[in-house]
């Protein structure tokens, strides 16, 4: 039976053991982050609006079950990140309102990012949403340095909108 070939280039490309190890490292502690973010940035959201942050209107949001909120919700009073307040909705504690504001910068800067590139509104506040959790602090920081040196721009220099024909 013939073995299969292993790739040289595959091989040749891995990184070291510690650069690898430590990108499985920070996807797994962003996992573990990603629903207690959606949750203070949402809840900083709705009150935002001026408006309460109520159990059902967190889960409709998020697409869940109040029993899930509910669970969550006791997890973030655990944590330090919300306090509940009987007949007043929840509301976030100075740690969760620095959580949500590290959160929506992340979207807006990863967002904004997307737009450059020419993607829709709609998708890229959809993937923005995903990836906020997991871009790092260089990267971000070079999303940001791209943006201000006129990366939309650049963009648009190279696919003009066709001229009009007379």
């Amino acid at each position: 039976m013939e073995q299969p070939r292993r790739s040289r280039s595959r091989a040749a490309s891995m990184p070291d053991v510690e650069t690898q190890s430590e990108g499985f490292r920070a996807n797994r502690a962003a996992r573990r982050n990603v629903l207690v973010e959606d949750y203070v940035e949402l809840i900083a959201d709705l009150l935002a609006e001026g408006r309460e942050a109520r159990q059902v209107d967190i889960a409709s949001r998020l697409g869940v079950s109040q029993p899930t909120v509910a669970k969550m919700l006791g997890r973030l009073a655990q944590d330090g990140l919300v306090q509940r307040k009987p007949y007043r909705g929840i509301f976030l504690t100075d740690a969760g309102e620095r959580m949500a504001r590290d959160a929506q910068t992340r979207h807006r800067v990863v967002e904004d990012f997307l737009r450059a590139l020419g993607i829709s509104a709609e998708q890229a506040r959809i993937d923005a949403e995903g990836i906020e959790h997991y871009v790092g602090r260089e990267t971000l920081a070079a999303f940001r340095r791209t943006l201000d040196g006129g990366l939309e721009a650049f963009i648009q220099a190279l696919d003009p909108a066709p001229e009009p024909s007379a």
